[in-house]
Protein backbone atom coordinates (compact mmCIF):
# COMPACT_ATOMS: atom_id res chain seq x y z
CA UNK A 1 0.00 0.00 0.00
CA UNK A 2 1.40 3.36 -1.05
CA UNK A 3 0.01 6.69 0.10
CA UNK A 4 0.34 9.04 -2.86
CA UNK A 5 -1.44 12.14 -1.58
CA UNK A 6 -3.98 13.45 0.86
CA UNK A 7 -6.33 16.16 1.98
CA UNK A 8 -6.78 17.05 5.64
CA UNK A 9 -9.23 19.21 7.53
CA UNK A 10 -9.56 20.13 11.20
CA UNK A 11 -13.02 19.09 12.39
CA UNK A 12 -14.74 21.77 14.42
CA UNK A 13 -16.26 21.03 17.83
CA UNK A 14 -18.64 24.00 18.18
CA UNK A 15 -19.80 23.02 21.67
CA UNK A 16 -16.38 22.09 23.06
CA UNK A 17 -17.58 18.66 24.17
CA UNK A 18 -14.66 16.64 22.84
CA UNK A 19 -11.13 16.66 24.17
CA UNK A 20 -8.25 17.17 21.77
CA UNK A 21 -8.35 18.05 18.09
CA UNK A 22 -9.80 15.76 15.46
CA UNK A 23 -8.62 15.78 11.87
CA UNK A 24 -10.25 14.16 8.86
CA UNK A 25 -7.76 12.79 6.36
CA UNK A 26 -8.58 11.44 2.93
CA UNK A 27 -5.53 9.48 1.81
CA UNK A 28 -5.10 8.58 -1.85
CA UNK A 29 -3.97 4.95 -1.86
CA UNK A 30 -2.22 2.95 -4.52
CA UNK A 31 -2.11 -0.85 -4.34
CA UNK A 32 -0.85 -3.56 -6.67
CA UNK A 33 -3.34 -5.08 -9.09
CA UNK A 34 -3.06 -8.45 -7.33
CA UNK A 35 -3.97 -6.91 -3.93
CA UNK A 36 -7.50 -7.68 -2.70
CA UNK A 37 -8.02 -3.92 -2.17
CA UNK A 38 -7.32 -3.12 -5.81
CA UNK A 39 -10.01 -1.33 -7.77
CA UNK A 40 -9.64 0.44 -11.10
CA UNK A 41 -11.98 3.14 -9.77
CA UNK A 42 -9.39 4.56 -7.37
CA UNK A 43 -8.97 4.02 -3.66
CA UNK A 44 -9.23 6.40 -0.72
CA UNK A 45 -8.72 5.81 2.97
CA UNK A 46 -10.74 8.06 5.26
CA UNK A 47 -9.06 8.51 8.63
CA UNK A 48 -10.34 10.28 11.73
CA UNK A 49 -7.20 11.24 13.60
CA UNK A 50 -7.05 12.46 17.22
CA UNK A 51 -4.42 14.80 18.61
CA UNK A 52 -4.63 15.17 22.36
CA UNK A 53 -1.63 16.91 23.91
CA UNK A 54 1.39 14.97 22.69
CA UNK A 55 -0.65 11.81 22.05
CA UNK A 56 -2.04 10.88 18.63
CA UNK A 57 -4.11 7.97 17.42
CA UNK A 58 -6.39 6.77 14.67
CA UNK A 59 -9.99 6.87 15.89
CA UNK A 60 -11.56 5.36 12.80
CA UNK A 61 -10.60 4.46 9.25
CA UNK A 62 -12.26 2.94 6.25
CA UNK A 63 -11.51 2.35 2.61
CA UNK A 64 -13.64 4.03 -0.06
CA UNK A 65 -13.83 3.29 -3.77
CA UNK A 66 -13.12 6.75 -5.12
CA UNK A 67 -15.30 6.85 -8.24
CA UNK A 68 -18.42 5.40 -6.59
CA UNK A 69 -17.84 6.57 -2.98
CA UNK A 70 -18.71 3.02 -1.91
CA UNK A 71 -17.30 1.99 1.49
CA UNK A 72 -15.30 -1.22 1.18
CA UNK A 73 -15.41 -3.91 3.86
CA UNK A 74 -11.69 -4.03 4.70
CA UNK A 75 -9.74 -3.04 7.80
CA UNK A 76 -6.19 -1.80 8.09
CA UNK A 77 -3.66 -4.47 8.89
CA UNK A 78 -1.29 -3.72 11.77
CA UNK A 79 1.63 -2.66 9.54
CA UNK A 80 -0.71 -0.52 7.41
CA UNK A 81 -2.10 1.16 10.54
CA UNK A 82 1.46 2.00 11.64
CA UNK A 83 2.20 3.44 8.19
CA UNK A 84 -0.99 5.54 8.24
CA UNK A 85 -0.31 6.74 11.81
CA UNK A 86 3.22 7.85 10.84
CA UNK A 87 1.97 9.53 7.65
CA UNK A 88 -0.76 11.45 9.48
CA UNK A 89 1.64 12.57 12.22
CA UNK A 90 4.23 13.74 9.69
CA UNK A 91 1.73 15.65 7.59
CA UNK A 92 0.03 17.11 10.65
CA UNK A 93 3.35 18.66 11.69
CA UNK A 94 3.65 20.21 8.22
CA UNK A 95 0.09 21.55 8.48
CA UNK A 96 0.69 23.05 11.93
CA UNK A 97 3.93 24.67 10.77
CA UNK A 98 2.10 26.22 7.81
CA UNK A 99 -0.70 27.49 10.07
CA UNK A 100 1.76 29.14 12.48
CA UNK A 101 3.53 31.15 9.73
Amino acid sequence: MNIIGHTVELLEDPFGLLSGDRYEYFLNIEVDEDDELYTDKGLLLKVLFLVEGDQTRILQSYFIEQATEKVLDFELEEDEAEQVQAYCEQNLQSLQETESE
